[in-house]
């Protein structure tokens, strides 16, 4: 059986570089994409001892390089069988009287806009094979709202609702769609939320188990497991410690 072709955004950390490690030993083939080209470089190195791997450099805020990016792929890797859009951040945790509309500009470009970006390059080919597999990453916050998390919120609230509009016009083609919400998982996220701020991102995981991006890859590798007739339409993800996305049981003393 032919490798299946996986792409991931946002692949150079957390959960798009955990996701990578565990399908590459499981029978795909990987095109790894992000913004740092170092990093993809060296997630190539370390990949390609296990399967097949390209690399595309680009932000998912820019429709014009994602197209570019898109048009150097070989031949032979145009047949994504799998498009993992994992690729997201979020910008200050402030009230919406006092947001820096900076960070809102760039939470909806990255986590909304540039989800469809990617999507769009690789719908026509699914549909012209008539299958393939989208997994869209959310997150509880498109569940949910929390204090101070609004336009995040917003933004993974518009995923949520991309992904179910997805799974409806797509469902004539054979093309499977699933959303993946995670909980607390610890990894990068709160550091680019807090800007570099590394005590108040610790302190976010402080008390608690939180999720590792690895669970998380392990779902992903688990919904691309199911027979052709099953899908894992839309999966909430928490740690135990958690049971919504302001209820936490801490243990701090």
């Amino acid at each position: 059986m032919s490798k299946r072709i996986a792409l991931i955004t946002g692949a150079t950390s957390g959960i798009g570089q955990a996701t990578a490690h565990e399908l590459a030993k499981h029978n795909f083939k990987l095109i790894l994409c992000g913004r740092r080209k170092d990093r993809l470089q060296r997630e190539q190195a370390l990949l390609s001892e296990l399967t097949e791997v390209e690399i595309l450099c680009f932000d998912v805020r820019e429709q014009h390089a994602i197209e570019k990016a898109f048009g150097s792929l070989p031949q032979a890797w145009r047949n994504i069988d799998v498009l993992i859009n994992n690729a997201g951040n979020a910008h200050g945790l402030d009230p919406i009287q006092s947001g820096d509309v900076r960070d809102w500009d760039a939470m909806i470009d990255i986590n909304v806009k540039g989800l469809l970006y990617v999507t769009k390059m690789v719908i026509p080919g699914m549909i012209e094979r008539q299958s393939g597999h989208i997994i869209n990453l959310g997150s509880i916050a498109g569940k949910e709202v929390y204090p101070n998390g609004n336009v995040y919120s917003a933004s993974k609230f518009a995923v949520d609702a991309l992904t179910k509009g997805m799974r409806i016009d797509l469902n004539a083609h054979g093309i499977k769609v699933t959303a993946i919400n995670p909980g607390l998982v610890e990894t990068e996220f709160s550091l680019v939320r807090f800007k570099g701020d590394e005590a108040r991102a610790s302190s976010v995981y402080k008390g608690f188990k939180p999720l590792s991006a690895q669970d998380i890859a392990e779902v992903i590798l688990f919904v691309l497991q199911r027979p052709p007739h099953v899908v894992l339409a839309d999966i909430t993800v928490f740690p135990t410690a958690q049971a919504s996305s302001t209820i936490v049981k801490k243990d701090l003393a």
